[in-house]
C-alpha cells in the first residue's frame, strides 16, 4: 500500500509542489528538502512558502516546516513536511522508499540510485539508468510528463514557453545586486512600465500588460538578471493560486514512475520468494515420494 512508501522530495518549488500534491492526494506521505530562503517565484502554489510563514496551504494540501524529529509524525498524518536541508541530509536516516530530485537545478548536484530503492528525477541534468531509475521530461510540448527509463529529458533551452506571444520578456528580472523590496503583490494586475518593485533602489518593471504571476519573496538579496518574477498576459487571476497545468503534467509523471518502480520492485520480490519457497518445498515432496 502506498501510504507505507515514504517519499523525499528534493526542493519545494512550484514544480516540485505540483509532484507532491499528486504523491499526498495518492495516499504517499511527503517530506519536502528546502533552503533556508528559497528563491522561489511562484510562491502561492509552492510548499516551500512554509520556510518563510511556518506552513502554507496550496489546494487544499497543508505543508508545515518543521524540524527531522517532528518531520515523519507530519507526513504519516498526511500533511507535507518541509525541512530545511540543503544537501538533503536526512535521507540517509529517514530511508525513504522514493527519492525525487525535484530542484530543477538542469544538472545533478548529487542524487544518486543509491540514494533509495526509488530515484526519480525532474527535467535535464540526469540519465535514466545512470544517475537515477527514472527522469521526468520537464519540457513542454509532446513529451511533458513523460516517465523516461532509459536516458534524459530534453535539454534546457533557458527560453519559458511562449503565452499570448510573450516568452522571455514574460520572466521579471533582477536590475542589480541586492535586497529585493516588493510593491506589489502576487495576483495584481499590472500595466506596462508598472514598478512592481525595487532591487538595491533600482526599479523592476512591468514589461506589459497582464496579471503578476510570480514574485519572489520581499527582503531576499539577488543578483543582477536572476529571475524574481513572472507576469501572465493572460491576466486570469485564478491561475497565480492554482497549480499549473505542467506542474501537474509533471507531478502526475513523478506519481506513474514511483508506481511503476516500487510495483517492479515488488513483484521482483514476490517471485523470489516464490522460487525460494519452491525449492524449498521441493525436496519434501519428493521424500514424500519415497515414503508412499
Amino acid at each position: 500500500m502506498v501510504f507505507e512508501h515514504l517519499v523525499v522530495v528534493k526542493g519545494a518549488g512550484d514544480l516540485a509542489s505540483g509532484v507532491a500534491y499528486r504523491l499526498v492526494r495518492s495516499g504517499f506521505p511527503v517530506i519536502m528538502t528546502e533552503l533556508p530562503q528559497p528563491k522561489v517565484v511562484r510562491r502561492t502554489v509552492a510548499f516551500a512558502q512554509a520556510v518563510f510563514d511556518g506552513s502554507t496551504r496550496v489546494e487544499g494540501i497543508t505543508a508545515h516546516r518543521v524540524g527531522v524529529a517532528q518531520a515523519l509524525g507530519v507526513a504519516w498524518e498526511g500533511d507535507v513536511a518541509v525541512v530545511v536541508d540543503p544537501h538533503a541530509d536526512i535521507v540517509p536516516a529517514l530511508r525513504p522508499s522514493v527519492v525525487i530530485d525535484a530542484i530543477m537545478a538542469k544538472r545533478n548536484t548529487g542524487t544518486y540510485r543509491t540514494d533509495a530503492p526509488v530515484v526519480i528525477a525532474l527535467g535535464p541534468g540526469f540519465c535514466a539508468g545512470v544517475d537515477v531509475h527514472a527522469v521526468v521530461e520537464t519540457d513542454r510540448g509532446h513529451r511533458l510528463g513523460r516517465v523516461i527509463l532509459e536516458g534524459g529529458a530534453d535539454p534546457d533551452t533557458g527560453v519559458p514557453a511562449a503565452v499570448n506571444g510573450h516568452a522571455a520578456d514574460r520572466v521579471l528580472r533582477a536590475p542589480s545586486d541586492g535586497a529585493f523590496t516588493a510593491i506589489c503583490a502576487i495576483g495584481d494586475h499590472v500595466a506596462a512600465g508598472d514598478v512592481v518593485g525595487h532591487v538595491a533602489g533600482d526599479p523592476v518593471v512591468a514589461p506589459f500588460d497582464g496579471c503578476l504571476r510570480g514574485l519572489i519573496q520581499s527582503g531576499l538579496v539577488v543578483h543582477r538578471a536572476m529571475k524574481i518574477g513572472d507576469v501572465d498576459p493572460r491576466a486570469t487571476r485564478e491561475h497565480c493560486f492554482t497549480i499549473s497545468d505542467k506542474a501537474l503534467s509533471v507531478g502526475g509523471g513523478a506519481l506513474e514512475a514511483a508506481l511503476y518502480l516500487l510495483d517492479q520492485i515488488s513483484t521482483i520480490g514476490r517471485s523470489a520468494s516464490s522460487a525460494a519457497m519452491t525449492t524449498r518445498s521441493a525436496p519434501q515432496r519428493r521424500s514424500s515420494a519415497a515414503r508412499s
